[in-house]
């Protein structure tokens, strides 16, 4: 399945907060599946929720199904709990980091700016946005990108999803460096990683 572009409202009703897609917040009118308490809601399964948690990390940082399963079977590698270490490849990819920064709103704006060639890593162009930082690594905006609008517009309002302490950020200098790897209370999104883990243990 292919990366997710349809509406983003849609995906917030049904999975909750998704900071990483976008900050505005759905209209409580007319939300899908009410009708005025007719109708009686169904037991969840064990399946069910744990579909749900999954879909609300590939919805939040805009991952296809398959880039996904690819995170869970490295993380599955590594040291430590699968869950966590999902959660730590995930934050590193290089849209991700640049939407905590602050320089975006979101993911996707993120993903946009890197893609367009506007952002340097090490000091080399990097248009991947699912590139995996390392730390000590140092992203910044091309010159030329440094006093674009959208920058400047979020850096002034500060509505970005929150930068997180893994990070060390510079506005001014257009400038974020990953000063270790990130830790799971960096992780704004409500999600139990654990049953992410179960889902794909089957």
């Amino acid at each position: 399945m292919s990366r997710y572009r349809g509406p983003r409202f849609r995906k917030i009703r049904s999975l909750g907060a998704l900071p990483g897609l976008t900050r505005k917040e759905p209209s409580k009118q007319n939300a899908p599946g009410e009708a005025g308490g007719r109708w009686r809601r169904r037991r969840s399964s064990t399946y069910k929720l744990q579909l749900v948690e999954k879909q609300k990390i590939r919805f939040n940082y805009g991952l296809s199904e398959k880039k996904l399963r690819m995170y869970f079977r490295k993380a599955a590698t590594m040291k430590g709990e699968t869950g966590h270490n999902l959660l730590q490849l995930i934050e590193r990819r290089l849209d991700n980091v640049v939407a905590r920064s602050g320089f975006v709103r979101s993911i996707p704006a993120a993903r946009q700016l890197v893609g367009h060639g506007h952002v340097t890593v090490n000091g080399r162009k990097v248009d991947i946005s699912s590139y995996s930082l390392k730390v000590s690594d140092v992203i910044s905006l091309k010159e030329k990108s440094k006093n674009l609008k959208v920058v400047e517009e979020n850096i002034t309002e500060g509505s970005g999803i929150g930068v997180p302490a893994y990070l060390d950020v510079d506005p001014a200098k257009r400038r974020i460096i990953l000063k270790a790897l990130p830790a799971r209370d960096d992780v704004p999104l409500e999600v139990d990683e654990r049953m992410v883990v179960e889902f794909y243990s089957k």
